[in-house]
């Protein structure tokens, strides 16, 4: 063999290459790639360059991946340079026994793109092997009497190499009385006969001794040698005889062990010993299979046939007497196929990913079938089973292809379980089928798709910041990074930094995040436009549209917009006709709400008038109209205070106060319009204080009152000074009427016995039966009275009238802040500081000089002496009698003057219309 480098030179020297077809290799993959190389070389031997061959370079092989695909490794492709290399034993008697022929043929595979080329190496044998004889010495028994001529045949040798360098020749010791002949079997084997040339003499020689020496023709020849030893016996006449030499039958494989195979027959034509004959096969230790009964020459089979394995038999049997000559024939078993082997599916290359993009006719993967049984039992059939995007081509005798026949969808069907199935034609067909599972690779195929078309999102206003309002999702049916989806903001109809304020996207999750809050009033919709966009390479994305519905909530309060208010923040006033009838429409409140819906639905309701059934207000409409008449009694100014609700829950409300003045043209409404300032805290503090002051002087002024009656009982002794509190005199005759509280009288009232005689002097607590009916008396009754009921003898007989419902001041005439008018001619209760100073100080004196007893009220009747000590513009129709002017803090109640009606006037009303009079009454 020499070196290994020398074996590698020869290696690629014997390449039977096909030049003119090489080219056309590449597409046409059913031709091969032959190689030829003996056997027994070493590993890493030279095949042959078979990138080369293939027309790849070197710079190909990393990503072509070349390499061999075969059942045993007995080859390897070197990753550097391409050479197919040797990477196990080859023995070439192990691998193909006494095949004329042995090659191996197997696939080289190489990828980007996926192809296959199909080598077929040539074993070529070697003279490693010897001849063997099956025993290293034979004995032959042969009769003195033995003819010249008669052969004998011996023990063949086996060799395992094939052609010249198998068994071809025997040789024999040279001797005179015996000869060596070569015969040849039918399978081509050949085996060696003793032939006897001279007579034998036992008496001369017993025995002899010869050498067989079996050779082949190998380079250089081998050989082994046998002894032989021949022993010279008595005579025998007759050796058996058997009917045929050679026996020819015929054998299916599938044969029972215990089978009769066929039986020999055998004679001798001695008598006696001599013609027993025993049967036995000349190589026993060779034969397993049958067996053979030594007296009836019946051959059993033994044990279970194999055509796969051995398809015939050539067995020697002998036939011996009872003298010891022998007899032999040969028996030719030929052994018959049954289709009684499965075809197998091999595959080999077998992917483990196929991407989804793969093109059709893309070769996928490459299988062989195997069937042992031969002729048409070892004829397959392939075939595809179910409705697959595959198909099977044929690539050479038993191999296949597998290649692509359909688009490839992985988001469809991730996997393919793909059976293939061969059936042989033998009868009854075998079939098998063989199954493996192609995973479908992803790409990024498939762009991610909303659940929705659209959305629409509702959120109620003044909603937390930071508060999730919605979530957008989408799917992707790729995998890993391709079905991986994020989310973002890529359009919206507000402004970009506007649209960034109001929401946010969480990309992972799709969550839409309120960024502040809302305000329908603001805005009520707004649309944007959210992207879902894979991680694939490239990336693929898809819109979708979001509106969000920002809904109303309750908090806007209604808004009054008639009567609006004034600069200074008063409330204007409306005139009305004094002759206007029911239903008269006198003004409207107009309130607008920014909510909607049920939240801006207004209704309006009185919550204060000064005449309740004088107006009636419009529910839903706000229109303000006249209940009824305008009566005598009622005040000329009305005020009504109107709150409007919404119908939000909780609802909210607003108050509008609408000063509305009876008067038929404005020239009437205005002397009772002139404005004021509205008095400071200061200037109400003030007020306050001279309340608290005057009801501290009334209180002494009663004390002071009951002490000059005390002293002057006390200094009197006549029975008339007590005049006045006699039983007979002051009587309460008649029913009481019990006194109106609610008509703003004060809940305390006075029994006083003033007797008015026109005279200058004040005469206390003095009462004159003589008192003319002209003369007025002011009697006051309340069930509170210090003093009883001061009545003269004519009045006596009387019924009591009921109180005067005039006898009271009116709003404008009340002291201290409950009035807010300015006075009017007819004298109504100073409203400046000055006045009120001037006031108290008069009340002092006029209250100390009715303590002595002895001054008169003034100087001049209904004038109480103010003329002359204060200014002439102090008279009684400015200030009302002292006595009927005591205020209660806590109370707007206080008596009212009686002096306009004893001079027959009215009272004039301080309800008069105002233009503007939005000030606060202070009780």
């Amino acid at each position: 063999m020499g070196s290994g480098a020398g074996e590698r030179s020869w290696a690629e020297r014997r390449p039977v290459l096909f030049p003119f077809l090489l080219s056309l290799f590449c597409l046409a993959l059913s031709e091969q790639i032959r190689y030829r190389i003996p056997e027994e070389l070493p590993e890493g031997s030279v095949v042959g360059n078979l990138a080369k061959d293939l027309r790849l370079s070197v710079h190909e092989l990393p990503t072509r991946k070349l390499r061999v695909s075969s059942e045993k490794p007995y080859f390897t492709v070197s990753a550097e340079s391409g050479e197919l290399l040797v990477s196990s034993r080859l023995d070439r008697e192990q691998i193909c026994g006494k095949k004329p022929a042995c090659a191996l043929e197997f696939e080289a595979v190489a990828e980007n793109p996926l192809n296959f080329y199909h080598v077929n190496v040539e074993i070529e044998d070697v003279n490693d092997h010897t001849p063997k004889f099956t025993q290293s010495s034979f004995e032959l028994q042969i009769s003195e009497s033995t003819k010249p001529g008669a052969r004998f045949i011996l023990g063949s040798a086996q060799d395992a190499d094939i052609g010249t360098n198998s068994l071809q020749n025997y040789q024999l010791s040279p001797d005179d009385h015996f000869s060596l002949m070569i015969k040849e079997k039918l399978d081509g084997s050949k085996y060696p006969e003793l032939v006897l040339k001279m007579p034998l003499d036992r008496e001369e020689q017993k025995s002899y001794h010869l050498t067989l020496t079996a050779l082949d023709f190998g380079d250089p020849p081998l050989s082994s040698t046998a002894q032989i030893q021949v022993l010279v016996t008595d005579a025998n006449d007759n050796p058996p005889m058997f009917s045929q030499e050679l026996y020819r039958v015929e054998l299916p494989e599938n044969v029972f062990p215990g089978t009769t195979v066929l039986r020999v027959m055998a004679t001798d034509q001695d008598e006696g010993v001599n013609a027993e004959i025993t049967f036995s096969f000349t190589e026993a230790a060779q034969i397993s299979q049958f067996d053979l009964n030594p007296n009836t020459g019946e051959i059993i089979v033994l044990n279970t046939l194999d055509f796969e394995e051995v398809r015939e038999y050539s067995i020697v049997l002998e036939a011996r007497d009872g003298g010891g000559m022998i007899a032999q024939c040969t028996v030719e078993i030929e052994i018959l196929d049954i289709n009684d082997n499965v075809p197998e599916v091999i595959f080999q290359s077998l992917p483990d990913l196929i991407m989804e993009d793969t093109k059709l006719g893309t070769h996928i993967a490459l299988l062989k079938i195997r069937d042992k049984d031969s002729g048409y039992n070892g004829e397959v059939i392939c075939k595809l089973e179910g409705s697959v995007p595959f198909k099977i081509l044929t690539s050479s005798r038993n191999t296949y292809k597998l290649v692509t026949d359909g688009v490839l969808d992985r988001e469809q069907t991730p996997e393919y379980n793909i059976t293939i199935t061969a059936t042989d034609r033998g009868k009854p067909p075998l079939s098998s089928s063989s199954s493996i599972t192609l995973h479908i690779g992803d790409i990024n195929d498939n762009m991610p798709v909303f659940e929705q078309a659209s959305y629409a999102v509702h959120v109620a206003e003044n909603n937390p910041p930071g508060a999730s309002i919605a979530q957008v999702s989408a799917s992707d049916p790729d995998l890993g990074p391709n079905g991986h989806v994020s989310y973002s903001i890529v359009a919206g109809d507000l402004e970009p930094r506007a649209l960034s304020s109001y929401v946010s996207v969480s990309a992972q999750s799709g969550v839409l995040f309120a960024q502040r809050a809302f305000d329908h009033e603001q805005l009520r919709a707004f649309e944007l436009t959210l992207q879902a966009r894979d991680h694939g390479s490239p990336a693929l994305s898809a819109n979708v549209s979001l509106r969000v519905l920002v809904g109303d909530r309750n908090d806007n309060a209604p808004r009054v917009l008639y009567p609006a208010l004034g600069p200074d923040g008063s409330a204007l006033f409306d005139t009305v006709p004094r002759a206007a009838q029911p239903g008269y429409l006198v003004t409207k409140v107009v309130a607008v709400d920014a909510d909607s819906g049920h939240n801006a639905w207004l209704s309006y309701h009185v919550l204060q008038a000064s005449e309740p059934g004088l107006f009636s207000l419009g529910l839903r409409t706000g229109e303000v109209r006249t209940a009824r008449a305008l009566g005598d009694r009622d005040a000329a100014r009305q005020r009504l205070l109107v709150a409007v609700r919404d119908g939000g829950q909780p609802p909210l409300s607003a108050t509008a106060t609408l000063l509305l003045v009876f008067a038929d043209s404005l020239q009437e409404a205005l002397p009772d319009l002139s404005d004021r300032p509205e008095p400071s805290d200061s200037q109400g503090e003030l007020q306050f204080y001279l309340v608290v002051a005057l009801a501290l002087i009334s209180v002494l002024f009663l004390l002071a009152v009951i002490l000059a009656v005390a002293l002057h009982l006390r200094r009197s002794s006549s029975p008339a000074s007590w005049g006045c509190f006699q039983p007979g005199l002051c009587v309460k005759s008649g029913p009481v009427v019990p006194p109106n509280y609610s008509e703003g009288t004060l809940p305390y009232s006075y029994n006083l016995c003033v007797a008015h005689t026109g005279k200058t002097e004040f005469n206390f607590l003095k009462c004159n039966e003589q008192l003319s009916s002209g003369q007025d008396i002011l009697c006051g009754d309340s069930p509170g009275a210090l003093f009883p009921l001061c009545n003269s003898s004519e009045s006596a007989s009387h019924q009591q009238a009921p109180p005067n419902t005039d006898w009271r001041f009116s709003q404008a005439q009340r002291p201290g802040t409950s009035g807010s008018q300015n006075g009017d001619e007819t004298g109504t209760w100073p409203n400046n500081q000055f006045d009120t100073e001037m006031l108290q100080a008069m009340i002092l004196a006029s209250a100390s000089e009715a303590a002595d007893g002895s001054s008169t009220l003034g100087g001049g009747a209904g004038t109480m002496g103010l003329s002359a000590r204060y200014g002439p513009q102090f008279t009684l129709q400015h200030v009302p009698d002292y006595r009927q002017n005591v205020y209660i803090p806590g109370s707007n109640a206080t008596l009212t003057n009686a002096a306009g009606k004893r001079d027959g006037k009215t009272p004039a009303s301080g309800n008069g219309n105002k233009k503007k009079s939005g000030k606060k009454e202070k009780k």
